[in-house]
């Protein structure tokens, strides 16, 4: 039987916490909310302030490590003093108490990147949790064959092998929390249907959470998890690690210096999903129409649309799998209300596609692409947005993959002295319609903003930021380098957060809103095909198409709501 979720208008607000490992405490029963505030900085020192030149900026002291406590005050009050480490051992020496204890939740490509950078920061990795073991290690044994030119594997690969052989294995991650009490944060890499229940739980249990993006799977789990994250205290950080590069940054300090001048505008783009999974096909066990009557075969074949989409499902009926032998596939559902076949068009990696298990392009590479105008801009809740498309995969009644291209209008209001403005999203290969003379970055991805006096380029990540023409461009040189740098890999960035060592780089705060504007698009999609929504944020409420507000929330299999039943749950301005 599935659960919908609660009625729940808003969940947002700020704060996250950093400064030290959390207690593992029990879970915390919700019982009110506080308003949403305004776009802030979020925890990062403004470019004018001085202490912006590094990323350890308000540090809390080491001595705050805590190991152990049934309570956030108790651990405190009895957190162990860290011996410093030139009397252990000397330089580079690394105290025991200094070093996280870290889960890996879904250990697929993502999940092993994110592993070596949280080797590679000296962290110790206790438990991995997998729905699909033979996987994991085939790829592992693929990272041990020695690369071209090489006659061993790389550091690195074996670094990664000797912590996973150690690691204690797992394949549901609420059976991880409750038998591992070592654990003192987690990385979710999972598919993105899992996200949002995977990091409640983490955060439930006082674990510090790094949450590969997209956040969330809906606008609801966003706000759940924004809220959460402030009322437990734990450290968290969303894996758009180009908001830790240097691109970013210097878009911040270009847009904060006004060399553009008022922004009215931005496009951002990418070429996914083409060349990397599969959109606008139908589900791989959609029934294949009967013939009204039988071919004749004296008439040559007729090859239109319809024939190419029966052919792409008689290829996917006519290769039927049973699930592979150490795959859970019920587990890899998870919360999902459908009952859904095993077929390998979903795992692994192509379940972007899928509306069942993915967010489509908007929530894969948004986080990339869209943060750098959203940080910069100081944007908050969209006011309104508006979105076309090719046709859905399946249909748009009940459809099984999304849009091969998606063409998405966000509106946001005046914040203080800064203009109204307006964001554009494409995907699928669209491209904005500019001046011919602006060079869009065409290869990957990337974005622009617009102004009265020149634009501004960037790739995706926020990688390589150009300003034109020449005239600005040479005044934008002049702009000092005044905002926070972040010294270390994201995940490393997070990893010493939770330590007391400087603040995360996009913790919940800041990435819950992020993730709701981009499935936002998404709702906008759901709601028709260039019908304009418009959406109060305070109330987490879409005003003029009332039958819309069902796509900001899902319903959940019984045994997957990420909310306990006892669980109050505010309404935040009721």
């Amino acid at each position: 039987m599935a659960r919908k979720g609660p009625d729940l208008p808003s969940l947002g607000g700020p704060g996250h916490a950093s400064g030290r490992l959390s207690p593992r405490s029990e879970p915390l029963a919700v019982d009110h909310c506080g308003g949403c505030a305004p776009s802030s900085n979020f925890g990062l020192p403004r470019p004018q302030d001085p202490r912006a030149m590094t990323d350890e900026s308000t540090p809390i002291s080491r001595r705050t490590f805590v190991r152990d406590g049934a309570t956030a005050a108790a651990a405190l009050a009895m957190a162990p003093m860290i011996v410093p480490r030139h009397v252990l051992g000397g330089v580079g020496y690394r105290a025991p108490s200094r070093t996280l204890n870290v889960a890996m939740i879904g250990f697929g490509g993502m999940g092993m990147s994110n592993m070596n950078a949280i080797l590679q920061a000296g962290e110790n990795i206790v438990a991995v949790c997998d729905v699909d073991y033979p996987y994991v290690e085939r790829s592992i044994a693929g990272r041990m064959r020695p690369r071209q030119g090489q006659t061993a594997a790389s550091p690195d690969a074996v670094k990664l092998q000797d912590a996973y052989t150690k690691a204690k294995k797992y394949d549901d991650f609420r059976t991880m929390f409750d038998k591992q009490k070592d654990i003192d944060a987690v990385v979710i890499a999972t598919p993105d249907h899992l996200h949002a229940i995977a990091a409640y739980t983490a955060m439930k249990h006082g674990k510090h959470v790094y949450v590969q993006k997209p956040l969330t799977y809906t606008v609801q789990e966003a706000r759940l998890l924004s809220r959460t994250a402030r009322d437990t205290k734990v450290v968290t950080q969303m894996g758009n690690q180009g908001h830790s590069m240097e691109g970013t940054r210097r878009i911040m300090e270009l847009i904060a210096a006004g060399v553009l001048g008022p922004i009215r505008e931005v496009h951002m783009w990418t070429d996914r999903p083409q060349r990397f999974w599969a959109q606008g096909i139908p589900r791989p066990d959609t029934p294949i129409p009967t013939p009204t009557t039988p071919p004749d075969p004296s008439v040559p074949p007729r090859w239109s649309m319809r024939t190419v989409d029966n052919a792409v499902l008689r290829a996917m009926a006519d290769d039927p799998h049973p699930v592979p032998k150490g795959l859970n596939w019920d587990l890899f559902l998870g919360p999902t209300t459908r009952q859904i076949a095993y077929h390998p068009a979903y795992h692994p990696f192509s379940w972007r596609g899928f509306v069942d298990f993915g967010v489509s392009a908007i929530g894969d590479m948004g986080a990339h692409i869209v943060d750098q105008p959203f940080w910069a801009l100081g944007l908050d809740y969209p006011t309104s947005i508006i979105a076309s498309s090719t046709p859905w995969g399946g249909g748009e009644k009940d459809p099984g993959t999304y849009p091969l291209a998606m063409l998405i209008g966000y509106e946001f209001a005046a914040r203080g002295n800064q203009p109204p403005v307006r964001l554009t999203w494409y995907d699928g290969g669209l491209l904005p319609v500019l001046a011919a003379d602006i060079p869009l970055p065409r290869e990957g991805g990337g974005g622009v903003f617009v102004s009265e006096k020149g634009y501004m380029t960037y790739e995706t990540y926020g990688n390589n930021p150009k300003v034109y023409p020449e005239s600005l461009a040479a005044e934008a040189e002049k702009v000092p380098k005044t905002f926070a740098r972040v010294t270390t890999s994201h995940e490393a960035n997070w990893a010493n957060a939770c330590k007391g060592e400087g603040t995360a780089s996009s913790p919940l705060e800041y990435a819950s809103k992020l993730t709701e504007t981009m499935l936002l698009g998404i709702v906008a999609l759901r709601a028709g095909q260039s019908k304009k929504i418009l959406y109060d944020g305070g109330k987490m409420q879409i005003t003029n198409v009332p039958e819309a507000n069902r796509w900001l929330t899902r319903e959940y299999r019984q045994g997957w709501q990420p909310w306990s039943a006892s669980e109050t749950v505010p309404v935040m301005g009721g």
